[in-house]
């Protein structure tokens, strides 16, 4: 039996597959102590642990460390001269007519910054060697005496050779060996000082609390009996065993939404749908992601509280427009919905757990979109009375009724998705009209059809339980390892030798390390290089294939350049001006040796006959069909709404929606 479990912000789900048999659960989660919520699904689901002989995991542990502020207690060790480099950041202002704007601040205070004597040129030659005297002398007694949980180490030019970071580390280690030390060239080996500084800072952060974590979580599944393998999510798309990401805790900040999208890939893929936008609705926000030729797009960067991380996450969009997102009037007389969220407690106000403020999923009790015995496939009911009082005040505000307000908010958050939709494709040269829209999420084929018409895109395609497709795609994920590395080199005869160079390196680490994780079968092995013409600030990413190394010249590098820039920015740049490559991204894939089916799950409802949608103020007859009952080659035109466990997927007047062979609803525009 393999067993994925997502933790969200409000439920945690769990996909089981065994053979022919698939599970599917849905609990609230219990965001005080994420794994309680996790062993709840597998209570609920009736799955003894001794059975399951692979699970992977993903939650937001790393993320809500950061954004609440709970993480170890970190010092940060640099090179002299460099101690305020956390807090003189970037000459930028992310609202420029803010006047009280200040700067993200980071998860320390500047008397935990120390600084060490040493200096390394650009090009990795020692200009000052490391005053190893004085760390034992004056910074380990400091670091003793400081009540440090862990320390981050960042030396100026780290990335060009790491023998000062590694020394620091080793001498630490010996006087402190509770501490928890993380180098700079073992999380982000990339020029950049400040974004380097901060990753490293806040991947120390996180450790000791995804540590915890980790260890609490084993150490009840051992009770258990648990004798399989234990995975985890990272932000890339892919997963490790749980022991290789105690040693890079930061690569799991967004492991969830890239669960979903790289569930939702998978899936789309049985049906030959490969250029897609997704759009996971959860809880609290919405994630948008656009995907090209079955690949979703990747960034080098993100960040989490305004703070900047250099790590490979897939490129998401985030809006706060979930199904707990709060619907507000602010002081203008306008409304609004979101960024703000119920989350799991006290969640809605129709969950009847003490909630009284109108979110997304109270409108749609109130439209009649989501049927009161019908949630979770009849396993949770809903209150409709407190659905609908808790909008009256919304109401009364704007001159409307409550089903008008109700509708109103809703057409909001469209609009805010829609929104993160252009975000994704329009601003960065892509026709939607030319995706399938994937919705997913409890919430996400809910509004599936409506954002589809704002967009004019014309088929939408919902994967089987929607509702837990990011647990389905921890077990659809392949295990990944991305590692990036600063090397600066004009683009002539010499650069070819450089990439073969440092590629080989990187294969035969990689390699290594997954023997050394029991990863064993056939590697398939990526290589992005990061180049710009000389004079430029940024760069830009291009993909080489790395079965060209043995005979890849400075001319092909330069085309694929010229290719790349030339879809970013519709022209290849000035001729003959001069090209550098300023670093290297490596990736390698252990893929899955079978992806797992994946079936809709019956409802313990009746879901037939007709029920009433209200649509502005009018009243709309609906179809009710079950999700479990649709057929390949049998049709339904809407209006109608179709119930599964996990999702309801809202099929407006003017659409029709069927299943096909591999159990994906497919809507089309009529």
């Amino acid at each position: 039996m393999r067993v994925g479990i997502e933790v969200g912000g409000t439920f945690t789900d769990l996909v089981a597959v065994d053979g022919s048999r698939v599970e599917v659960v849905k609990v609230p989660s219990t965001p005080a102590s994420p794994d309680v919520g996790a062993f709840n699904s597998l209570t609920a689901a009736g799955i003894e642990p001794a059975l399951v002989t692979d699970l992977v995991h993903g939650s937001t542990v790393a993320t809500n460390a950061i954004l609440e502020r709970k993480g170890a207690r970190v010092a940060f060790v640099t090179t002299r001269g460099f101690r305020d480099i956390l807090f003189f950041q970037r000459h930028d202002r992310r609202n420029i007519y803010d006047l009280h704007y200040k700067k993200p601040m980071p998860p320390l205070r500047r008397r935990d910054c120390f600084e060490v004597a040493e200096r390394v040129s650009s090009n990795g030659d020692v200009v000052l060697p490391l005053d190893t005297a004085e760390i034992e002398r004056d910074l380990i007694p400091l670091l003793a005496e400081g009540g440090y949980g862990a320390v981050a180490v960042c030396l100026l030019s780290a990335y060009a050779t790491p023998a000062h970071e590694a020394q620091v580390k080793a001498l630490i280690g010996a006087a402190l060996p509770k501490i928890r030390v993380t180098c700079s060239h073992e999380v982000a080996r990339e020029f950049r000082e400040f974004e380097r500084a901060t990753t490293t800072v806040l991947s120390a952060y996180v450790q000791p609390v995804i540590d915890g974590y980790l260890s609490r979580f084993e150490t009840t599944l051992a009770a258990a009996r648990f004798t399989g393998s234990f995975s985890v999510m990272q932000s890339n798309g892919g997963r490790l065993p749980a022991v290789a990401m105690r040693k890079n805790s930061i690569t799991a900040l967004f492991s969830g939404p890239a669960a979903g999208v790289v569930g939702a890939v998978r899936q789309a893929e049985r049906s030959g749908r490969k250029d897609l936008i997704t759009f996971d609705m959860g809880g609290t926000s919405t994630d948008v992601c656009l995907v090209v030729d079955g690949t979703p797009s990747v960034s080098p960067e993100t960040e989490v509280d305004g703070l900047p991380i250099r790590t490979p996450v897939l490129d998401i969009v985030t809006v706060g427009a979930g199904g707990g997102s709060i619907v507000w009037i602010d002081d203008g007389g306008m409304l609004r919905v979101g960024p703000r969220s119920t989350g799991a407690t006290p969640g809605p106000a129709c969950y009847d757990r003490g909630g009284t403020v109108p979110t997304v999923t109270d409108a749609h009790v109130v439209r009649g979109t989501i049927r009161a015995d019908a949630f979770l496939g009849g396993t949770m009911r809903l209150d409709v009375d407190k659905a609908h009082r808790a909008f009256e005040e919304v109401a009364t505000k704007l001159g409307l009724s409550v089903r008008e307000a109700a509708a109103a908010a809703i057409r909001l958050a469209v609009a805010n998705i829609v929104r993160a939709v252009q975000l994704v494709s329009t601003e960065r040269g892509r026709n939607p009209r030319d995706y399938a829209l994937l919705p997913f999420g409890g919430a996400g084929p809910l509004l599936a059809a409506e954002i589809a018409d704002e967009l004019g895109v014309r088929e939408i395609i919902v994967p089987p339980n929607p509702g837990v497709i990011s647990a389905f795609g921890l077990l659809a994920a392949d295990f990944v390892r991305v590692a990036g590395v600063t090397r600066r080199v004009v683009l002539s005869d010499d650069a070819p030798p450089v990439l073969r160079e440092e590629f080989a390196r990187f294969r035969e680490a990689a390699e290594r390390e997954f023997r050394g994780l029991g990863l064993d079968g056939a590697l398939i092995f990526e290589l992005t290089a990061e180049m710009r013409f000389i004079g430029q600030a940024f760069e830009i990413p291009v993909d080489i294939d790395p079965g060209r190394l043995p005979t890849l010249s400075a001319a092909d590098l330069a085309e694929e350049f010229s290719a790349a820039h030339r879809r970013i920015y519709f022209h290849g740049g000035e001729p003959g001006r001069k090209v550098e490559i300023v670093g290297l991204r490596f990736g390698v894939r252990r893929p899955l040796d079978k992806l797992p089916e994946f079936r809709e799950r019956a409802s313990r409802v009746v879901n037939s006959g007709e029920t009433t949608v209200w649509t502005g103020g009018s009243a709309l007859s609906a179809r009710l069909v079950d999700a479990a009952t649709l057929v390949p080659g049998k049709a339904t035109c809407g209006p109608a709404m179709v119930e599964g466990y996990s999702s309801t997927l809202w099929v407006p007047p003017g659409w029709q929606v069927e299943r096909d062979n591999p159990g994906n609803l497919i809507m089309r525009k009529v």
